[in-house]
């Protein structure tokens, strides 16, 4: 039995991978994940809403919003179901935003990053409401400090071992989700069995 297990992720424009490794950095699951329904787009700060009239993309984010939160939902009950006793979650750090929709669509650097924010949002949000921890993680630091949480000289080398056990899919969104659960579940303090249940 885990104890404690943490879930990594590298998300992108409406899907993201989760791995998911015990206390001791060993891979309990991994998949990728849908976070927004087939007919929506991924990116609607980013792309169509810059083609809207401001109401019509106030709501289509507000749209693809809500079902980010249903998808995010999802995702992590069926990681829960797969792998008993998670106690966090490791996302991407989210850059500052103005506050509202309009103001993220029409600001160059906000429109940038707001729909990836958006998918983070949703996903912390799903797992605070499991009762589990959220970290945040630096991607630029993430690989050096997995390297350092493993006690391996090159986590390159390392992920690509375990490619060779594990089969693919195993690319560059799991090596970053692996490395962030990892790093993260070498500085949870101790959980009690009782915390976890």
């Amino acid at each position: 039995m885990n104890d404690g297990a943490i879930i990594g992720v590298s998300d992108h424009g409406g899907w993201a991978v989760l791995v998911t490794v015990a206390r001791d950095g060993s891979v309990l699951d991994r998949r990728r994940v849908e976070l927004v329904d087939d007919n929506l787009p991924g990116l609607p700060h980013h792309h169509e809403g810059q083609f809207l009239p401001m109401d019509r993309a106030v709501a289509l984010v507000e749209q693809v919003r809500a079902s980010a939160e249903r998808h995010a939902i999802l995702a992590l009950e069926a990681v829960a179901t797969a792998v008993p006793h998670i106690a966090g979650i490791a996302l991407r750090e989210c850059p500052p935003l103005p506050r509202t929709i309009p103001e993220r669509i029409t600001d160059h650097r906000a429109r940038n990053v707001a729909d990836w924010v958006m998918y983070r949002k949703a996903l912390a949000c799903a797992a605070e409401a499991r009762g589990w921890r959220i970290y945040w993680y630096d991607a630029k630091n993430v690989l050096d400090a997995a390297s350092q949480a493993l006690h391996v000289q090159n986590f390159d080398a390392y992920f690509l071992q375990l490619r060779k056990v594990l089969g693919p899919p195993w690319n560059q969104d799991h090596k970053l989700a692996m490395a962030a659960a990892v790093v993260t579940a070498t500085v949870l303090p101790a959980w009690s069995k009782k915390a976890l249940a």
